[in-house]
């Protein structure tokens, strides 16, 4: 362990650690809620009463009357004072005795009561009830420190992250830099960039200060840490700007070189000159803020990163695929059977981009091992992450229901199973018939069967480790597993899983040699986290300029030249289909789902199409985006893991147009037919 962390580079300590810190602090903080409510529970069952005991009880400032007769002759014999403004407004008043006495005598019943349940409470706060105390309430204001640390998490994360991005060269573009003139595009307008989302920042406080509205020192402080982390963001771009690396290829096309620059980038050029044009310069600052109210949703995505980074650690995937080897399956069905696997991790690490991260370099290898050709790997691992967005626990799904109060995740998660069924059909279809090459001889059930249980074996203790975490979850905090806890249990499932390799892999070599040399649990988490920093900086900082290209269609009122209401609900969802896939190619999933929920929605919902409907739609629509030219997120992802030599090696090849471009044409197929059937077909049910 003290060799690994001698290992560790400089950005290591000064980027992951960081970074792992304050995911663990995000796990920690959440699951603190669940401790504190069983600790409730618990001292309520020890205690009766626990709830009043929280606090230390105060003794009552009253005096219980003895002598009520005593009492009430003094309260007859006194005058109302002179200046008393109802004997004024009254005049005369006689006091009734029977009154005074029963209001007498109730203030005394209270008060004797108030010194009663004092004394017992006094009683009752023994050295354990304070002990107990001491815990829960440290446990409380935990959970008060994470809720308001949230933002401040989200930002430092987000700017951590985004500069390592830029330091590692990892921001997602259509293309990879490979030649000098690439890199000095690229770096020179990423630059400019994060130049005007540092000046946008400061416009923005500089407007709040100057306003009428007055700000209190958190809002303050949170404009201060944009800043800060922009000014680093800038400084990062620059020093890479001016430190070229070696290994770059001289000269170069421009037209390529523009391929090179970061979405994030483009995104920015373009939403902050619209802002500046019509002289709103803080605009971009504005709706980056958007980020910081979500600041829950947005931390979870960083989360689900995570996870899906340490399960790339693991051998999971490939322990999977040992399942279906022994069938000796053609090609073809493999990639079928290895999206419709891959939906089930999709949906549990919350959203397609990042399934393709983490697995799809293993699903890409193990096609290519079982013979599939170049283009039909590379349309699967693309199609990889785009089948489970549509299951439970699908954090993309909550996020639409969180902000749509016309939908609940059960009635989304519930219909999303059938368009499930109906994407892995199509897509079983057009994988197995269009351009076929080989035959489906299967091996015998009675040779693959029993090599498949075999191969099962390897599987059963991850499954025990699940199963294990999450009955601890169950039974120890009340906390089932569904798509609102899914943020909180994954980490904790993926860290036991590292541990077990980690124990595993010990004693494997223990017996193997006699040693007791091992890699440790330190290095997989440090390698996850390595590739997750990288990965939530591109992710989360094209997110938030995704919400700024929101913004930018939402102040041009582009929406507003349309109809606001149509006459036809297939008139409206003929348009509703053309602006969600438009929307999928140019967007990120959660940014574009907050720009459809202000402005596309209500059309649909006034033009009569059902709600549920319309976000099952959306959801195909923007997978159908993810796949689509000129972005196609899901195929620069899969660029990235793969390797850029590969991607050059498939499209070299020869043959038809549909062979030299199935990577593209098949996914756009099987998503697109999908597209049709889910947005029209439930129309002829209900639509007037």
């Amino acid at each position: 362990m003290i060799q690994g962390r001698m290992k560790r580079s400089g950005l290591e300590w000064f980027s992951s650690l960081p970074a792992c810190l304050l995911l663990l602090a995000v796990v920690l903080f959440s699951t603190s809620s669940d401790i504190h409510n069983q600790m409730l529970r618990g001292g309520e069952q020890l205690w009766s009463g626990y709830y009043k005991l929280r606090m230390d009880p105060v003794k009552p400032q009253c005096e219980v009357v003895q002598d009520v007769d005593a009492a009430v002759a003094k309260e007859m014999a006194e005058a109302p004072p002179a200046d008393d403004p109802m004997a004024a407004l009254l005049g005369d008043f006689e006091k009734d005795p029977a009154e005074v006495r029963l209001a007498i005598e109730r203030a005394a019943a209270d008060c004797q009561a108030a010194h009663t349940s004092f004394a017992e409470l006094q009683d009752k706060l023994t050295p354990d009830v304070k002990a107990y105390r001491a815990v829960e309430l440290f446990v409380a204001d935990l959970i008060a420190f994470g809720l308001a640390a949230q933002r401040y998490v989200l930002i430092i994360l987000v700017m951590l992250c985004a500069v390592t991005a830029t330091l590692t060269r990892h921001h997602i573009a259509m293309r990879a830099m490979e030649t000098r003139l690439d890199y000095t595009v690229s770096m020179t307008l990423q630059t400019i960039a994060n130049a005007m989302l540092l000046g946008s920042s400061v416009i923005f406080r500089q407007s709040t200060l100057t306003s009428s509205t007055a700000l209190s020192s958190e809002e303050m402080l949170l404009h201060n840490f944009w800043i800060a982390g922009f000014a680093c963001l800038t400084l990062a771009s620059l020093y890479r700007l001016v430190r070229v690396p070696d290994g770059l290829e001289p000269g170069g096309s421009p037209s390529k070189a523009f391929m090179a620059v970061p979405l994030y980038t483009v995104m920015c050029l373009i939403s902050g000159t619209y802002f500046a044009l019509i002289g709103h310069s803080s605009g971009i600052g504005i709706y980056l803020g958007k980020m910081v109210e979500l600041a829950d949703m947005f931390l979870n995505v960083g989360l689900y990163v995570w996870v899906g980074m340490m399960l790339k650690q693991t051998r999971l995937a490939k322990l999977v695929f040992d399942v279906f080897r022994p069938w000796r399956m053609p090609p073809e069905m493999l990639a079928v059977v290895a999206v419709l696997v891959a939906a089930i991790p999709t949906a549990y690490t919350g959203a397609s981009g990042i399934f393709v991260i983490a697995a799809g370099a293993v699903i890409y290898s193990e096609l290519r091992a079982a013979g599939a050709r170049r283009h039909l790997a590379l349309a699967a691992t693309a199609m990889s992450g785009s089948l489970g967005v549509v299951l439970r626990p699908c954090l993309l799904v909550v996020v639409i229901a969180y902000l749509n109060r016309e939908v609940t995740t059960d009635e989304l998660f519930g219909w999303g199973i059938w368009v499930f069924v109906l994407t892995a059909t199509l897509f079983g279809v057009v994988a197995t018939t269009i351009n076929r090459q080989s035959e489906f001889n299967l091996a015998p059930g009675s040779e693959a069967l029993p090599a498949s249980i075999r191969a099962l074996r390897p599987l059963l203790p991850y499954v025990l480790v699940i199963v294990s975490v999450v009955l601890l979850y169950r039974f120890a905090l009340d906390v089932k597993m569904d798509e609102f806890s899914a943020p909180r249990l994954l980490p904790v499932i993926m860290l036991s899983i590292l541990l077990y390799e980690h124990v595993s892999r010990k004693r494997e070599r223990a017996m193997a040699s006699g040693e007791n040399a091992h890699q440790g649990l330190e290095p997989s988490v440090r390698n996850a986290t390595n590739d997750t920093t990288a990965e939530i900086g591109a992710l989360l900082l094209l997110l938030g300029l995704s919400v700024s290209i929101g913004g930018v269609i939402e102040r041009s009122h582009i929406m507003e030249a349309f109809p606001q209401a149509f006459d036809s609900a297939w008139s409206a969802m003929l348009l509703m289909v053309v602006i969600l896939v438009i929307l999928g190619m140019i967007m990120d999933a959660f940014g574009a789902v907050i720009l459809v929920t202000a402005t596309v929605a209500t059309i649909a919902y006034s033009s009569g199409i059902h709600p549920v409907h319309f976000w099952m739609v959306t959801l195909v629509a923007f997978e159908l985006g993810y796949l689509s030219p000129p972005v196609a997120l899901n195929h620069l992802l899969t660029r990235q893991v793969v390797g850029e030599a590969e991607v050059l090696a498939a499209q070299a090849e020869e043959g038809t147009f549909y062979q030299r471009h199935e990577r593209i044409i098949m996914p756009l197929i099987a998503m697109g037919i999908s597209l049709v059937l889910v947005a029209f077909v439930p129309l002829l049910f209900y639509a007037r």
